[in-house]
């Protein structure tokens, strides 16, 4: 059978929320993909959910969209489904407010009500989920993660797989001296960011220090 559409890897809660994305942005959403063998078989919301080689044998012409939160699993099975020969599907939301300036890359993933402003790059991968805002010269680097309601001032930059949790704040930095989110640094639930984080590290509270090293 060769039908084009949307392929969602990954069957958990968020998943079936970027099936939702999917489905508003005009696509067809032909199957989930996961690979716990246990999942394989089933059905969420009429949609089958298959392994990745069936998912490419079914539907060849499938785009690919990560339905997982977490920065380093996204990457693990987008490579995989990539190397599949899938391409990657990028989803925003018509409810997205976003000036011309703002660069978008692959595979990104943008739910309703956010408002990005001007002069940011989104990188590939990117996901920013409900109700999020993104101030001026901000770059969100590849497979970075904002939680719902996360709010990021202006002049920050946040590297590879960082993760940011619900109703997070990060304040601004300066053009001088942008404030930097290092490379898989997590920063918790409700944080303020007053500073720059180095990599790997998760931060957490009012304002926001670090708790751990990963």
């Amino acid at each position: 059978m060769t039908t084009s559409g949307v392929a969602v890897y990954g069957s958990g809660g968020f998943a079936r929320e970027v099936a939702w994305l999917a489905h508003e942005c005009g696509h067809q959403v032909v199957c989930f993909v996961d690979d716990d063998a246990s999942k394989i078989g089933r059905s969420l919301h009429d949609i089958p959910v298959l392994s990745l080689q069936d998912a490419v044998e079914r539907f060849p012409a499938a785009m690919i969209a990560a339905g997982i939160g977490k920065p380093s699993a996204r990457e693990a099975v987008t490579t995989r489904a990539v190397r599949f020969g899938m391409r990657p599907a990028s989803l925003v939301h018509p409810r997205v407010e976003k000036s011309r300036w703002v660069t978008l890359g692959a595979g990104i993933v943008i739910c309703a009500g956010n408002i990005l402003t001007t002069d940011i790059r989104v990188g590939d991968h990117v996901q920013i989920n409900l109700d999020c805002t993104i101030g001026h010269d901000v770059d969100l680097g590849e497979y970075a993660t904002l939680a719902p309601g996360v709010h990021v001032s202006g002049w920050v930059r946040l590297g590879r797989r960082t993760y940011v949790g619900t109703g997070a704040a990060i304040i601004n930095g300066t053009q001088e001296q942008p404030l930097v989110i290092g490379d898989d640094a997590i920063v918790g639930a409700g944080a303020c960011v007053t500073r720059s984080v180095e990599a790997g590290v998760t931060v957490v509270g009012v304002p926001a220090k670090p708790v751990a090293r990963h």
